[in-house]
């Protein structure tokens, strides 16, 4: 038996993706073409929306994403902290590096969860809230590997060395299948070079990060 849902929640949803997947906002008209409804209902959306601070609209009129939706959004960096770390602990004490997970955060790479290994002497320091460029470290561009067919981004990981700190090297590989998420799980070690093996394991400890935020 299919669940009794809300038409005006679902319309009001639809917008916001709409809104989310364009840089330049849509008009009234445009979110009627692509809604299949009159204006009329696109303005009583819009106008609740903006309530919510969830739409603003310029003074051409064209819509846009409001600012409410980052204050929604940060307040789920923790639950998929939690449920990463499992598999963030068990890859930092297997491979004996730090190892962290990236969400995209704009046109950064921001690093939500973090956890250093238990054993070693010393491991690169690598904090929670560090943030760089998408085209700079492992964990970046992983995340943009991520955003292309499959069979480009080769064994599934990218190695680096010397670009967010000299001496360090990386390894990530992007959190495939998740809905709304856009990350990388990797690694952060003091090495001349990253052994293939170490990237291997990070693919299959993004997949359990995947399989745990599903």
């Amino acid at each position: 038996m299919t669940a009794e849902t809300s038409q005006t929640l679902d319309r009001g949803l639809r917008v916001l993706k709409l809104l989310a997947d364009t840089d330049h906002g849509l008009t009234v008209t445009e979110l009627s073409n692509k809604l299949g409804v009159n204006r009329t209902v696109v303005y009583r959306l819009l106008a609740t929306l903006e309530q919510h601070s969830l739409v603003r609209r310029d003074v051409g009129g064209r819509a846009r994403v409001g600012l409410g939706v980052l204050r929604l959004g940060r307040q789920v960096h923790p639950l998929v902290r939690e449920a990463a770390l499992p598999a963030l602990r068990s890859l930092a004490e297997e491979v004996g590096a730090t190892a962290h997970l990236t969400l995209v955060d704009g046109t950064d790479a921001l690093a939500v969860a973090v956890v250093e290994p238990s054993w070693t002497d010393y491991h690169v320091a690598y904090r929670t809230g560090f943030r760089h460029p998408l085209d700079k470290g492992a964990a970046g561009r992983a995340i943009l590997a991520g955003r292309r067919p499959d069979e480009e981004l080769g064994p599934g990981f990218v190695l680096t060395h010397g670009e967010l700190e000299a001496g360090a090297g990386g390894a990530a590989a992007p959190v495939r299948g998740v809905t709304g998420i856009e990350g990388s799980v990797g690694v952060v070690m003091l090495t001349d070079s990253v052994p293939p093996q170490v990237g291997e394991r990070v693919v299959r400890a993004a997949q359990e990060v995947a399989d745990a935020l599903r």
